[in-house]
């Protein structure tokens, strides 16, 4: 089975553009870039509650604790959300209805929190819909770890970002295109 395909800034425009144009665009626009800007798993996003983005005095959170049953491996871990993601989330949490902080914070049409399942099925239609082949829930995420490799970021950050247990694990996500590997050869 092929690995999810890594998304350019212009695919990931693209996506945002049509996200745009359809119904719920802050509530799947948030849900979207939470796997790319802070390379949560989709079942990661599907399980955030209110308060786990919010603090108390109403601000968003710039590190997000995800307890054990929130995760894949269920293993605690931290994620982290640069300004731009907690605009994101802000942007959506003034249009949610739903105030009681213990709630989650993406629903679905039928007022139901979703599912990992759900929003796995949700990114594929939409990835599609947009004609970027390869695309699935797990490009975010990979976009998010390679796109931090590309930049520099040492593979010991990118793990615990991640939230691996195992540095191969980490690598595995990581994606070098040939001119990338072209001008790596240039440097010696």
């Amino acid at each position: 089975m092929s690995q999810a395909r890594v998304l350019n800034p212009q695919e990931l425009r693209r996506v945002l553009d049509h996200v745009a144009t359809r119904r719920h665009n802050a509530r799947n626009r948030a849900m979207l870039l939470l796997t790319h800007f802070a390379g949560m798993r989709v079942g990661e996003v599907a399980a955030l509650r209110i308060n786990d983005v919010l603090n108390g005095d109403g601000t968003i959170k710039d590190e997000v604790r995800l307890m054990p049953e929130q995760t894949k491996g269920k293993h605690a871990r931290t994620v982290y959300l640069n300004e731009r993601m907690q605009k994101e989330i802000g942007q959506y949490l003034r249009v949610l209805r739903i105030k009681d902080p213990t709630k989650p914070l993406f629903y679905t049409q039928k007022q139901a929190g979703f599912s990992a399942n759900s929003l796995t099925q949700y990114f594929f239609y939409l990835y599609r819909a947009v004609g970027i082949d390869g695309a699935s829930s797990h490009s975010g995420r990979r976009s998010f770890l390679t796109g931090l490799a590309n930049k520099g970021t040492a593979i010991h950050i990118l793990k615990s970002l991640a939230g691996h247990r195992n540095i191969s694990t980490t690598a595995s996500y990581l994606y070098s295109n040939p001119s990338q590997l072209k001008a790596a050869v240039e440097l010696i």
